[in-house]
């Protein structure tokens, strides 16, 4: 019997420390990351749209932070989706000077519905544009979001970047404050890493920009993890979304334990059998064309979330003990290597008190966070849920 728990407990820790040496190398190559941008040329005409559900509490504030850019009013028109609202969104939208497009259609509910419908159906009106922006409906846009996007897209050879979504109410709840650390491990860290290393920094559905014939077939992506979905899309089509930390889009997040859990299992809701597909894509794409950007994905697609890499970790270190297996050792350098790798974010980040004092929840976080991926093996993955956030956006 204790052979076998033996050599359980040595396959499983192999994979758990490979999966934290990869993070370790993210995090090594996030310090050496730069932006790539180009301030020559003529500026770019922009196209932003706003997918909308049922927003009017966030909508004009959203929209007047568009408007409050350090970027000449002339060159960019900014467009709202009003979809499938059955509130004053369209009408909020229109009195803070957007143009408003509304659809109507309960049976194809969805973020990435709504975004291809507008750009099949009413693509003309996007003709002046040499560039689409897309950010949510509850966003607070930083003044220089959309000059540091138009810069990103006149760098030669980018086609698609990912500014840094980041949490507007850090210092509310020290579970925003914990979710803004979070943020800035996966919205920061994690894409300036996989930069460095060649590898594609992802799409994170909120603060992205795209070159407008990345997106002449529409946005074929429905799932309700679309912006994963639609990044391995891109990358098969051999573009990599480049990454800009000064293009900076923040959303409140909820401060509540129930709003929370819905919000989490909608971000971490992917179908399985979407997530196998694209693993199957990359790796013939791998096989056909062997570069460290498809190897990098298909690799990342195999990273547990943090919480669980942390659950694994200490129950192979509570049978290492046990067992008084040598993998004890390698096993206390991997939460060695967590702490470097989520300590990295903050520092690369530049977080704040609230951040750092959060970070005493993290146990606590972490065992919540367990449970809820315990109740999402019974959820469907095809349901959309709309988060409720809490009201009003700086400066609100």
């Amino acid at each position: 019997m204790d052979f076998f728990l033996t050599m359980l407990a040595t396959v499983l820790s192999m994979y758990f420390m490979a999966i934290t040496a990869y993070l370790c190398v993210i995090a090594v190559a996030a310090y050496f990351f730069k932006k790539r941008v180009s301030r020559e040329g003529r500026p770019m005409r922009l196209a932003v749209v706003i997918p909308a559900h049922n927003e009017e509490m966030h909508i004009a504030e959203t929209v007047g932070s568009l408007f409050a850019s350090h970027y000449p009013r002339e060159l960019y028109e900014v467009f709202v989706i009003a979809d499938n609202c059955d509130d004053r969104t369209a009408a909020r939208a229109l009195q803070a000077g957007s143009r408003v497009f509304s659809r109507v259609d309960p049976s194809m509910r969805g973020k990435g519905q709504a975004v291809d419908w507008f750009l099949r159906s009413h693509g003309h009106v996007l003709a002046f544009a040499d560039a689409i922006v897309m950010i949510d409906a509850d966003t607070w846009v930083d003044k220089e979001f959309l000059r540091e996007m138009a810069a990103s897209l006149r760098y030669p050879g980018v086609a698609a970047v990912q500014g840094y979504y980041g949490v507007a109410n850090a210092r509310a709840a020290w579970r925003s404050g914990l979710l803004s650390a979070a943020f800035h491990v996966f919205n920061h860290l994690r894409p300036a890493g996989h930069r460095r290393l060649g590898g594609t920094a992802g799409l994170r559905g909120n603060g992205m920009a795209f070159k407008k014939e990345v997106l002449a077939g529409g946005w074929p992506a429905h799932s309700i993890v679309e912006d994963y979905e639609f990044s391995v899309m891109l990358l098969l089509r051999g573009i990599v979304v480049d990454y800009n930390p000064d293009a900076m889009v923040f959303s409140d997040m909820p401060t509540e334990r129930k709003v929370a859990e819905t919000q989490r299992m909608r971000w971490e809701g992917i179908d399985p059998r979407i997530k196998h597909r694209l693993r199957r894509l990359m790796f013939r794409k791998l096989a056909g064309e062997p570069r460290i950007r498809y190897l990098d994905a298909l690799i990342d697609s195999f990273v547990p979330p943090l919480a669980l890499i942390v659950l694994g970790q200490s129950l192979l270190f509570v049978m290492a003990l046990m067992l008084r297996s040598p993998l004890v050792v390698p096993l206390a350098c991997c939460f060695c290597i967590d702490m470097f790798y989520v300590l990295s974010g903050l520092i690369l980040r530049g977080a704040g008190a609230a951040e750092w004092r959060s970070l005493l929840k993290a146990p606590s976080y972490m065992l919540w966070k367990i449970a809820v991926y315990f109740k999402m093996r019974n959820q469907d993955a095809s349901v959309w849920n709309r988060t409720e956030r809490p009201s009003g956006l700086p400066g609100a």
